[in-house]
């Protein structure tokens, strides 16, 4: 198995108003991204050249959409922000990247 291309814990999972796991994680790996509960249970995955991921205009810099399957799911991504004081892109933007970077689309 290789090593995924992206990981984060401590991730609150949504769709629409109800929250499917306040401690899920968010994993790329093989093509595939997957959202799992914190016992590991598969909420959605996908291909990742099917999944369009975004950040939304307004809101926290945390937050970041993600669409599978035809859902559309939101992700709160702030266990793996650096440190203040620290350098580094918040989780948020580094998850974005990772599903355009993962999809062959750049930008």
């Amino acid at each position: 198995m290789a090593e995924p291309e992206f990981t984060a814990t401590g991730v609150r999972i949504a769709r629409r108003l109800r929250s499917l796991t306040r401690a899920g994680r968010v994993r790329i790996s093989d093509g595939r991204l997957e959202l799992l509960t914190s016992y590991g249970s598969e909420i959605d995955s996908a291909p990742v050249r099917t999944v369009r991921a975004s950040r939304p205009w307004l809101g926290p810099a945390d937050r970041a959409l993600a669409d599978l399957n035809g859902n559309r799911y939101s992700l709160t991504l702030g266990a793996g922000d650096p440190a203040p004081g620290e350098s580094g892109p918040p989780a948020a933007r580094r998850f974005v990247e990772a599903v355009r970077r993962a999809a062959g689309r750049v930008g």
